[in-house]
């Protein structure tokens, strides 16, 4: 018998299926909520959001390059940022190429710059009942991942 089994839930599928499903669910909901407006970039930016309106946060992904691992405050600002999420219970996932972001993303519309894209938030935009099917896949994922005790899994963008 296996822990999935005594408590009654579905190990998470393992494979390259389910990971290639959950990067493009991911790809599918930044694109989204940028034609929406619903997405905030940067650490700094999005720690304002959570303090001022963490009912509004649907979503967070943290993005890092081999170069910022290495990077302390970062670190201490992702923990941070992990910590409120779990508290307000925002799902969060972790992407390990910010340049394809950026390829996603993009730079600010504001003024053409290239943005801090070390923490993305998606928000709920003011209409009601806004359901994106891509959130709502990613959101079924990061909670199959914390049954298996992964609290902030790994996505993986797709090319």
């Amino acid at each position: 018998m296996t822990l999935e089994e005594i408590h009654g839930q579905e190990p998470v599928p393992a494979g390259h299926d389910w990971m290639q499903g959950a990067g493009k669910a991911l790809h599918e909901l930044l694109v989204s909520a940028q034609r929406r407006g619903c997405l905030t970039a940067g650490v700094y930016e999005s720690a304002k959001l959570m303090n001022v309106d963490p009912d509004n946060v649907a979503f967070c992904v943290l993005a890092t390059d081999e170069e910022d691992e290495g990077d302390i405050a970062l670190q201490i600002h992702f923990t941070l940022i992990q910590a409120f999420c779990c508290e307000n219970d925002i799902d969060i996932v972790r992407v390990n190429d910010v340049a394809k972001l950026s390829a996603i993303v993009g730079p600010s519309e504001e003024s053409g710059e290239p943005r801090d894209l070390h923490c993305i938030l998606i928000t709920n935009p003011n209409e009601d009942g806004w359901k994106d099917p891509a959130l709502e896949k990613l959101n079924f994922f990061c909670e199959e991942s914390r049954n298996v005790n992964d609290w902030v899994p790994t996505i993986t963008l797709p090319e």
